[in-house]
């Protein structure tokens, strides 16, 4: 049995460089064994991760460590190559460790020590929506927000370095947005599930951006993850026909109210009647205790004008639709349609639906002449879901993973 282990002094095709390789073994019928990056290497490419062969034999154990921490990867089915399943930490010293067996018995080991490349882009992830540990609606989105627009050529990186796993697996698609059509003006990838999530379980996003090729010679700068809780199905349907209010949790109704919803008569230049609630489907975006509510497209002095503090407001959309407490004549509640465009409710019913409801919540709104664009804030639900999936850089949907109790 034969064994070698190679120091940085007989490093063979390795240097302080970005790479190359450390090569061990392969005479005496013993197995070659290379490793990339080399030993000594000081500025690996991080988005090449770490490749183990062996020539000669196969492949037994293989470490890789950073910090102390092993390093996942995957070996081949002839077991005769490892590679790291994710690329590596820029900056990130490395210690690799392998062995290989020939047919007849003979072993070699090689062992490598090097040093990823610090060059991090300045594309950085700067938002997850939800929150950590946040409970959400069935509705809600996932979203991965970034401080400038990812490359295209580095998109369809991005997506496979995502690992999304959920307690029930769950369909659904990433879309890339530009700042334009984001609901905050940030650059976004955004995962919508085909159908509303299960409720009652947990959802966990890792990211994998640490050492992905985001420009020439540039790396994303470090992993991010996120876990959530989906909560209980909350649904409500709103009639501009009726001026009626139902709310259900898990199928089941649990109160209703009379409302009152946009009166229109306010066309602007962009030819959209502003004072119109939208039609479709919406996602309680955020809950304000008191919101400063003023017209779009106006000024102080212009007809139509008001600037008011209006209390326990629930956002729906970003075109300034809440559902609100009335502030107004309570004779429109359940009878016409009086409000600037949002869903007037009574005070009580406002409060509780304030207090009840989570961000992601599905408000399905029905009966108006103007529709919600699917850009207008999280309203995602309106676009089908195979013209949704169009906007991932892979072009095709993905089913979350299982994730374990």
């Amino acid at each position: 049995m034969v064994a070698v282990v190679l120091g940085l002094a007989t490093a063979c095709g390795g240097s302080g460089g970005e790479g190359g390789t450390t090569a061990a073994g392969g005479e005496d019928g013993a197995p070659k064994v290379t490793i990339t990056p080399a030993n000594g290497a000081g500025k690996a490419r991080p988005d090449e991760g770490v490749t183990v062969t062996s020539a000669g034999g196969t492949l037994g154990q293989v470490s890789v460590k950073l910090k102390g921490a092993e390093v996942p990867g995957k070996l081949s089915a002839d077991k005769t190559q490892w590679h790291s399943t994710w690329t590596l930490q820029p900056g990130g010293s490395y210690q690799v460790s392998a062995t290989a067996t020939s047919p007849k018995g003979k072993a070699t080991t090689a062992t490598s020590a090097f040093k990823a490349s610090r060059a991090t882009a300045a594309t950085v992830i700067n938002n997850v929506v939800p929150s950590p540990n946040e409970t959400v609606g069935t509705g809600m989105p996932v979203f991965i927000q970034f401080n400038k627009a990812v490359p295209a050529k580095a998109r369809a990186a991005v997506e496979k370095s995502i690992e999304i796993s959920s307690t029930k697996p769950t369909e659904g698609a990433w879309r890339w947005l530009a700042a334009g059509e984001s609901f905050n003006g940030l650059p976004s990838l955004v995962f919508r599930p085909k159908h509303p999530w299960e409720p009652h379980q947990r959802v966990s996003v890792t990211v994998h951006y640490a050492g992905l090729k985001i420009g020439d010679n540039v790396f994303g700068a470090k992993d991010v993850t996120r876990k959530f809780k989906i909560g209980d199905s909350h649904t409500v349907q709103v009639n501009a026909k009726t001026d009626k209010l139902v709310v259900k949790k898990n199928g089941r109704t649990v109160r209703t109210w009379g409302v009152s919803l946009g009166a229109g008569g306010d066309v602007q230049s962009d030819g959209v009647d502003h004072l119109l609630t939208t039609s479709g489907v919406h996602l309680t975006m955020d809950h304000s205790r008191l919101e400063r509510m003023r017209p779009p497209g106006k000024k102080k002095g212009d007809p139509g004008w008001y600037d008011e503090q209006v209390p326990f407001a629930t956002r729906i959309s970003n075109s300034g639709e809440y559902i609100h407490q009335n502030m107004d004549d309570p004779t429109c509640l359940g009878n016409r349609n009086c409000s600037h465009g949002c869903v007037r409710s009574p005070a009580g019913d406002a409060q509780w639906f304030y207090s009840w409801s989570y961000r992601g919540d599905l408000v399905t709104i029905t009966g108006t002449k103007r529709q919600l664009q699917w850009t207008n804030g999280w309203g995602y639900w309106q676009l089908p879901f195979a013209k949704w999936a169009q906007g991932s850089a892979l072009g095709k949907p993905v089913t979350t993973t299982a994730l374990g109790a």
